[in-house]
């Protein structure tokens, strides 16, 4: 068993955490309290590479300064007010998000999570108005192994029992197909209630697992043939992390509706939004659909700034280029404690090979000691997803931190 050591400064912001907050996260025992770039620094002032980027919502590096600037300056003229009047910058963000991903329209939200759920609202309601589908019978299928959150709705879709076990009862009408099965998805395409298939283009939190080439483009076309919106959720493998804007521009296909999150802030805020084309968007009239803080002008300003950086700093080029380095990498270890590496880009997992169930945590563990800060997926799977600002040197040096944690493994 790893033994970790912590300042007294460390345990007193830990203690403070479990007496006071809820026990709904197990983190990893550091204390953080700055960041830039690939880096953060704990309250000790210790130094650590980052390989999560707050679940790919750090793409542009922490604290970016463009970002940063763009906050502030709208903050100190205007950040909230509501969708009961406009805002001089709602209009500009909708213009250019929808220009930037080529849709009619965008529903902004906050969360993550808010996005998904404003997804299948949306996919429901063009289900009973162009479809045709009967009131209440509509259906959205889901790939076995997703995570879009943890709503009641987000848990309906799980297939992991920590998420939905006693908190029941579910949200009816959502049936589960495998991941990566074309065969599978088309029979349950002949049920006509169908309205959508919402889909991972690489599920993350199952540990960046990768269809089969081909499978998008598939969905595509079983999704054109039977009439059923194609639903990306592209909260964490958009803005660049898997190498191209959109994990789905690796195969060429646009989704009838795209979800996106995380990273539209640079992290600095909670972002997130929903772009469709008309004949879906316009089905939802006022009043039936919204958030307080959706479109908040300090979200806008934000957002539009975030998206400028990752085409204006090639960020999708640079992960494209170091997630082959890194993988690569990686393989050269010759661990046999790396069962397998696996990703695109930036987003990236390895899965270990060990006796021991806690052998993943302990390797995190001694990656923090060493310099490296990941967590663990599902047990034995650890992601590797850097900012997409990392250069070829850090790369080196952080497989370097992880092959030695690795030894120490045993």
């Amino acid at each position: 068993m790893v033994m970790q050591q912590s300042s007294d400064k460390t345990q007193y912001y830990l203690h403070l955490e479990e007496q006071y907050g809820a026990h709904n996260y197990h983190p990893i025992p550091v204390v953080l309290e700055r960041g830039e770039g690939v880096f953060l620094w704990d309250v000790d002032g210790t130094r650590y590479y980052d390989f999560l980027s707050g679940y790919s919502a750090v793409n542009q590096g922490h604290c970016h300064p463009r970002i940063v600037n763009a906050l502030i300056d709208q903050s100190k003229k205007l950040t909230l007010t509501s969708r009961a009047f406009h805002s001089n910058l709602l209009g500009e963000y909708s213009k250019f998000i929808t220009d930037y991903f080529g849709y009619d329209k965008v529903l902004p939200m906050n969360t993550g999570v808010e996005g998904g759920e404003t997804a299948i609202k949306l996919a429901r309601r063009w289900g009973y108005t162009k479809k045709g589908i009967p009131e209440n019978k509509a259906k959205i299928i889901f790939a076995e192994g997703n995570f879009w959150g943890r709503t009641l709705a987000a848990i309906s879709s799980s297939t992991d029992p920590s998420s939905y076990k006693a908190f029941g009862p579910y949200m009816p009408g959502f049936e589960l197909v495998p991941y990566n099965d074309l065969a599978a998805l088309e029979k349950a395409f002949q049920d006509k209630n169908v309205a959508a298939f919402m889909v991972e283009p690489i599920q993350g939190e199952a540990g960046v697992v990768v269809p089969d080439e081909g499978y998008l483009k598939g969905v595509r076309q079983l999704c054109d043939e039977y009439n059923v919106l194609f639903i990306a959720d592209e909260i964490q493998t958009g803005l660049c992390r898997t190498g191209k804007m959109l994990a789905c521009d690796h195969e060429n296909v646009h989704p009838d509706i795209l979800i996106l999150g995380k990273a539209l802030s640079g992290g600095t805020m909670p972002v997130s939004a929903v772009l469709a084309d008309d004949d879906i968007m316009l089905n939802i009239k006022p009043g039936e659909h919204g958030s307080t803080y959706g479109g908040n002008p300090l979200a806008c300003a934000v957002a539009m700034e975030a998206l400028k950086v990752l085409k204006e700093e090639m960020m999708a080029e640079n992960a494209e280029a170091m997630g082959m380095i890194l993988r690569a990498e990686l393989e050269n270890l010759n661990s046999p404690r790396i069962n397998l590496v696996r990703g695109k880009g930036l987003l990236n997992a390895i899965v270990i090979d060990h006796s021991n169930k806690e052998a993943a945590w302990e390797l995190c563990l001694d990656l923090k000691e060493n310099g490296l800060l990941a967590k663990p997926t599902h047990g034995d799977k650890i992601r590797f997803a850097p900012p997409l600002i990392i250069t070829e040197e850090q790369i080196k040096e952080c497989v370097g931190i992880i092959g030695k944690s690795l030894e120490k493994l045993g």
